[in-house]
């Protein structure tokens, strides 16, 4: 096996100048080699997977664990995910069975009917009144602060029982929390703030007889007996997972999706002609961007081959899924954005069991927003340079900072 003195650096590093592609070292590994032995950012070595079909084998082989060490972290910031991280990552970092057990405490909150009954009349509604504060406001704005950063917020919100006037001191330690480009105490000051939040308000809500149809209500009310058992760690963890994990991904993927339209003329005009082209619209944009910027690890619990490569048992794999979404093999002229695309499967939610729960959540708010925005004001355009829109190349999640436009 390679020395890990000798390994190359993760290939993360993205092209100004092409801001909604994949970075070309790993595509160009993708070609060359598509199970790769890097060094990640923060020192860890291991194997980087940028082929659809190897991408999938790491996510629904059993003998590939989902309890791993963080490896998007800073240089030389190594921390062990659900050991020492500041909350309970929960039923995310557990595999079967005891995965399936906890996710289906939450799966009925999340299924496309649930989606469409509890929480289409209020996402119209919310889109709209900030169509409208859009529309009585300055022509040239930021549509990240205007719009794709508070909604995610209102909508994760909404579902868990958050009480709206703390929405925005949450948003700012989810905000804080994400970005890896902060020291590293700065961001676990967001996820306790998030932490000793939660827990005061699933402590509230055990002690509440009022009419709450929150996720958060439902689980602190929970009898004693019930299975399985959740432990006030458990429950203020998944809480808090889900609070950050629905905001900030969401947010990100709206900033993306809106700059692509804005850069894609023809793709944008035909969507607004023909909104039922909406639902694959979303989904190409998915593949096409996947925000995930690093990858989502696994690690081996015994040696096994991938790809012709030996993988040793405690070896940690990571997919890059932003690369496997661009995989020719898989995908006709991938570097295309083609809302016609005729496209069965991606990646962009992850892959198997652990695909992501909210991802209904997700399709609903940018199959709302994208159509509304661009038919509420069409002659919406970028207000800077495309090479000069602020990118996150810092945060979990690839996104766009500020998306200053014109309308």
């Amino acid at each position: 096996m390679t020395s890990p003195t000798a390994l190359p650096p993760q290939p993360v590093a993205r092209d100004r100048a092409r801001p909604l592609d994949p970075p070309t070292a790993a595509t160009e590994l993708r070609e060359e080699r598509p199970v790769s032995r890097v060094r990640f950012p923060n020192g860890l070595s291991g194997w980087l997977v940028t082929r659809f079909e190897e991408g999938g084998q790491v996510f629904s082989d059993p003998r590939m664990t989902a309890l791993r060490p963080r490896h998007d972290t800073p240089e030389g910031e190594v921390a062990e995910a659900g050991h020492d991280a500041p909350f309970d990552a929960g039923f995310v970092m557990m595999d079967e069975p005891e995965h399936a057990v906890y996710r289906r405490l939450l799966t009925a909150r999340f299924t496309p009917k649930a989606v469409a009954t509890r929480l289409q009349p209020y996402l119209d509604r919310i889109v709209d009144e900030h169509l409208d504060a859009i529309a009585a406001g300055p022509r040239t704005f930021d549509l990240v602060q205007a719009l794709a950063l508070p909604i995610p917020c209102l909508v994760i919100c909404e579902l868990l029982g958050v009480p709206r006037e703390d929405r925005d001191a949450f948003h700012e330690a989810t905000v804080k929390l994400m970005d890896m480009g902060v020291p590293r105490a700065e961001r676990d000051r967001g996820a306790h703030w998030l932490m000793d939040y939660i827990a005061k308000l699933v402590a509230e809500k055990r002690a509440s007889d009022a009419e709450d149809d929150g996720i958060l209500a439902m689980l602190a009310r929970r009898g004693p007996d019930a299975e399985p058992p959740l432990t006030d760690r458990q429950l203020v963890g998944m809480g808090a997972l889900l609070l950050f994990a629905g905001h900030d991904t969401t947010a990100a993927m709206l900033g993306l999706s809106s700059l692509t339209l804005l850069t894609h003329d023809e793709q944008r005009h035909d969507l607004v002609t023909h909104p039922e082209k909406v639902g694959p619209a979303v989904e190409e944009l998915m593949r096409f961007l996947t925000i995930v910027q690093f990858g989502l690890g696994r690690v081996a619990t015994e040696d096994l081959e991938l790809g012709g490569e030996q993988i040793a048992a405690g070896d940690l794999v990571v997919v890059a899924m932003n690369v496997a979404n661009r995989d020719p093999r898989v995908f006709a002229e991938p570097e295309r954005f083609d809302i016609d695309r005729k496209m069965v499967r991606h990646m962009a939610f992850g892959y198997g069991v652990h695909a992501c729960l909210g991802q209904n959540v997700a399709r609903a708010e940018l199959r709302t927003i994208l159509p509304k925005l661009f038919t509420r004001f069409p002659e919406l355009r970028l207000a800077v340079p495309l090479e000069e829109v602020d990118m996150d190349f810092t945060g979990t999640n690839y996104g766009v900072r500020s998306l200053m436009v014109t309308r």
